[in-house]
């Protein structure tokens, strides 16, 4: 269990480019890296694209006026020159400037944590690996829901043959919200979505989808897809070639079947995150709705209910566990137990311990590529009309 106790020696100096005032996202980092006041102290930042209106919004949040930035090249040099200059830096800006943000983090010897999808291209995230390599440098990527703890409980319990040889896998990340062209027009964040300059090849596999696979590997690293299918749609005709809703059909290695569903003109939907994995014995269930439940289902027996914080459940599922069984946790906490994760790797490679890096389960630099992988073979079965594409 965590109480808030720090895990590494020294709190990491830390710094962010984007998440400001009008980000989707930024409040999640700031959450997830500040939960406990341990791991990471936030000192510095680029937080806008509006040099004034970052200065601002930085000022704002408790950063010092003379560490608020106009950009991020700036922020690097500064910082590089100060005793106290960050150490890490976490990039929640659109999808396009990532690999050049990355890329001047790492040569400016930064830690680097990145929104996803991480890049365009395999090639770019391999590349940014091996640079990362040479640095020392650890890059994590922001899949906030992995930090969900009862993922590792499905985890453990495949691992102890809890529902037999895995069979079937169907996944769903669906939401209803751009079911029109409104906040398109309207919405500074949802417009570069839609813009394959600035999204890259994907609207919804990229924004949605790619938190769902990445769950699915954490939950079954030994299920690798052979090859797959996608039917993509742009329901909203302005947001081609982009799509707003995908449909995958999967072939594991191992035999299995999967599918999954990713959409953003799932019009009402509120409760669009699911994944149900199918056994030779029986069947695990989770919903994001409800993060703390854990459905477990066994052919001709009762169903049951597994609940976040019970002492029935793995060691590795209540080591994340922080508020007890009877309070509700969420994507905050989520959030919180990734970061808390990246900080831990941080501390790590600095110190050079690798036993303790290679035992972490959490979303490193490979999981970004296999992110990136998932988009492009889904695009390129898509764009060959639907067919069935190997998995490369």
């Amino acid at each position: 269990m965590l109480n808030g106790e720090k895990k590494i020696e020294k709190s990491l100096r830390w710094a962010m480019v984007g998440g400001g005032r009008e980000s989707q996202v930024g409040y999640k980092h700031r959450t997830g890296a500040l939960r406990d006041n341990t791991a990471f102290t936030l000192v510095a930042g680029a937080f806008d694209i509006d040099a004034e209106r970052g200065k601002d919004f930085g000022v704002n949040i408790g950063v010092d006026e003379d560490r608020c930035y106009p950009d991020y090249k700036t922020m690097f040099a500064e910082e590089g020159k100060r005793e106290d200059g960050i150490e890490v830096v976490s990039i929640a800006t659109p999808n396009g400037t990532h690999y050049e943000i990355c890329k001047a983090a790492l040569e400016a010897d930064l830690h680097v944590v990145c929104e996803k999808p991480l890049f365009f291209t395999s090639e770019e995230g391999v590349e940014i690996k091996d640079l990362a390599e040479k640095k020392g440098k650890i890059v994590g990527v922001t899949y906030g829901f992995s930090g969900n703890q009862m993922l590792l409980q499905m985890r453990a319990m495949i691992e102890q043959d809890k529902i037999g040889e895995i069979r079937i896998v169907e996944l769903q990340y669906t939401h209803g919200f751009s079911l029109n062209d409104q906040a398109d027009k309207a919405s500074s964040s949802q417009k570069w979505r839609v813009d394959p300059k600035i999204a890259g090849p994907s609207f919804v596999l990229g924004d949605l989808s790619t938190h769902t696979y990445y769950m699915s590997q954490l939950i079954m690293p030994n299920m690798k897809i052979r090859e797959l299918l996608c039917d993509r749609q742009s329901f909203i005709g302005s947001r081609a070639p982009l799509e707003d809703n995908a449909f995958v059909l999967m072939r594991y290695e191992n035999g299995a079947v999967g599918r999954l569903w990713t959409s953003s003109v799932n019009a009402g939907c509120m409760d669009g995150h699911r994944i149900r994995i199918v056994g030779s014995k029986g069947s695990l269930e989770w919903w994001d709705s409800k993060p703390g439940e854990l459905k477990y289902e066994i052919q001709g027996e009762p169903g049951q209910t597994l609940i976040r914080a019970m002492p029935y459940l793995d060691d590795s599922c209540n080591a994340d566990e922080r508020l007890g069984a009877l309070h509700v946790e969420g994507l905050s906490e989520a959030w919180a137990n990734i970061y808390l994760k990246f900080a831990t790797a941080i501390d790590a490679k600095n110190r050079g311990d690798e036993k303790l890096l290679k035992s972490l389960v959490y979303p490193d630099i490979n999981a970004g590529i296999e992110g990136i992988r998932w988009i492009e073979n889904c695009v390129r079965s898509a764009d060959n009309g639907a067919t069935w594409v190997e998995f490369i």
